[in-house]
């Protein structure tokens, strides 16, 4: 996935602002966390993603999905971007947007799109 993907896919969610974490874009919905982009690897951070899952993306796709010594005890894996699918993306950031997003946003959301 390239950069401009990425972006449109975060972006494509209502209420989402971008903005910088650790000198790296970050995406927000109401002031809280979405995803960031690691300089340091190029990766994603995804949050909400339980330590299972996290175990089983990683032994799938060790290639895409990792994690470093900081990231270990928090329900997070990262995510090599050039190696990410779009599509898998919009899943995990579709998920925690839902979590966190104002209700009236998810609900004008799933209307419209209903």
């Amino acid at each position: 996935m390239t950069y401009e993907e990425m972006h449109a896919v975060v972006m494509g969610f209502p209420g989402v602002e971008e903005g910088q974490s650790y000198g790296a874009p970050a995406f927000k919905v109401a002031g809280k966390f979405l995803t960031r982009l690691r300089r340091e690897d190029q990766s994603l951070v995804l949050v909400d993603v339980s330590f299972d899952e996290r175990e089983m993306l990683m032994e799938a796709e060790p290639a895409t999905f990792h994690i470093t010594a900081h990231y270990k005890d928090y329900s997070s894996v990262l995510a090599r971007m050039e190696s990410l699918h779009p599509g898998s993306f919009r899943n995990f950031i579709e998920r925690r947007w839902r979590r966190v997003a104002p209700k009236k946003l998810v609900k004008a959301y799933d209307a419209e799109r209903a």
